[in-house]
């Protein structure tokens, strides 16, 4: 086969060119997946047990046309490409084979061979799916970014999909971040529990104290803190999340303890409390805003009150963009930065830092079991909310697996102090279950 990446040019008597040699030209490297398109066309091991099939035209000009791996999930979210030897809920193992490959716009001088053998439509971006969610950032001044109502634009992107959806996703605890696993064999209950414990234990709550659980999700550490006599209160910006949260707060009559609002987290009035958790919240705060998170964390907190703030960060300190299929079709303005960032920006606002620790493989056993429960589920989710939307997911956690099994991705917890501004905290020694 003669390959685009041979050519140096049109050449008058070159040979049209199929769909596998234009495809060969948008990846760096071998393909170690098969490839396989509507013309009959393909590339790469012909014995892989993986692969991806092209369906369409327009997954084609997708493919073309969209920079880096935006390409390849628009087409995918479309249904206009198709995953061979893997669950759609599960698609963890195609991406790790995939991982090395990367996916670049055809050179520009090859332009002009594409659209001689496949015709010049290919070479035109088609409109993206209706699930991307177009990234107005770039068309506005940055300080507009995570604006009380932008945040809230982006909350309801992708948490007001359907409780129904969630519950299969993420089982009973109905909880949406990173878990705790006691050892490999736990189940994902099991391990959200005992996530909730670490942080009910690390923040010394007791009967009788106040917490106040920002971007509080579904409830789950406002229930599990209230189950134990502390009075609570969550905020979120998913009207779907606070009224599940608030039904299952009524059906446990944890109704004297705990409350679960509607609301932004900035628009909390009451003070004084002996704890506040932020359990993946952080990522959507945006960077710059760090330092007017944390102070208002400190002003809400008691003289020896803790925070335990849990989100995702970076190996490194430096500031890059979070990639364009997350950007666009899971976490609109979403921003990640290393743990030394979260610590300096806290410590910066007056919280002395007592206990950090990185729970990164726990959250790839966590999004392993979203997919299996995704995969298990797959018809009634794709029922609930359209066969796109569980691609996204599917294509979403899978990746995301592989970033926190690669180290690409962190899960930190940070646990500070609000000090009486001469150094007292009330604080033991040492923790106990820092040994």
């Amino acid at each position: 086969m003669t390959t685009l990446k041979q050519a140096r040019g049109p050449q008058p008597d070159q040979p049209r060119l199929s769909l596998a040699e234009v495809i060969e030209t948008v990846t760096d490297g071998p393909l170690p997946v098969r490839f396989t398109a509507y013309d009959g066309s393909a590339a790469g091991p012909p014995d892989a047990e993986l692969g991806l099939h092209l369906l369409a035209p327009r997954g084609a000009s997708y493919l073309v046309t969209a920079p880096g791996d935006l390409g390849l999930a628009r087409a995918y979210v479309s249904g206009d490409l198709d995953l061979a030897g893997v669950h759609p809920g599960d698609p963890y193992p195609l991406l790790r084979a995939l991982e090395d490959v990367r996916f670049r716009l055809p050179p520009p001088r090859l332009l002009p061979v594409i659209a001689r053998s496949l015709g010049t439509e290919l070479l035109r971006p088609p409109p993206p799916p209706p699930q991307e969610a177009l990234p107005r950032w770039r068309r506005v001044a940055e300080g507009l970014r995570h604006s009380r109502t932008r945040d809230a634009e982006a909350i309801r992107h992708h948490y007001d999909v359907s409780n129904a959806f969630y519950e299969r996703v993420l089982g009973p605890s109905m909880t949406y971040t990173c878990a705790c696993y006691p050892h490999e064999a736990a189940t994902l209950e099991e391990a959200q529990e005992n996530k909730y414990r670490l942080v009910f234990d690390k923040l010394r709550l007791q009967e009788g104290d106040r917490l106040l659980d920002i971007g509080c999700g579904w409830g789950g550490m406002v229930r599990y803190a209230a189950r134990r006599g502390v009075r609570a209160i969550g905020a979120t910006l998913s009207r779907e999340q606070a009224a599940w949260a608030q039904r299952a707060i009524d059906e446990e009559s944890l109704g004297g303890l705990a409350e679960v609002r509607f609301s932004d987290y900035r628009d909390i009035k009451e003070s004084g409390f002996d704890a506040v958790s932020s359990i993946g919240l952080t990522e959507h705060v945006g960077v710059r805003h760090y330092p007017a998170y944390f102070r208002g964390i400190r002003e809400r907190l008691r003289v020896g009150g803790l925070l335990l703030n849990h989100c995702i960060t970076r190996p490194d300190n430096r500031m890059r963009p979070t990639g364009a299929f997350i950007d666009r079709y899971v976490f609109p303005d979403g921003e990640l930065t290393g743990s030394g960032a979260v610590i300096a920006a806290a410590q910066d606002a007056g919280l002395e830092v007592r206990h950090e620790e990185n729970l990164r493989e726990h959250y790839a056993l966590t999004l392993a079991q979203w997919c299996r429960n995704l995969a298990d589920h797959w018809d009634a989710c794709v029922e609930e909310v359209g066969q796109a939307t569980a691609r996204v997911w599917g294509l979403y956690m899978a990746g995301s697996r592989l970033g926190f099994e690669r180290g690409g991705v962190e899960l930190h917890q940070v646990l500070a102090v609000r000090t009486d501004g001469r150094g007292a905290a009330g604080l033991p020694l040492r923790p106990w279950w820092d040994g």
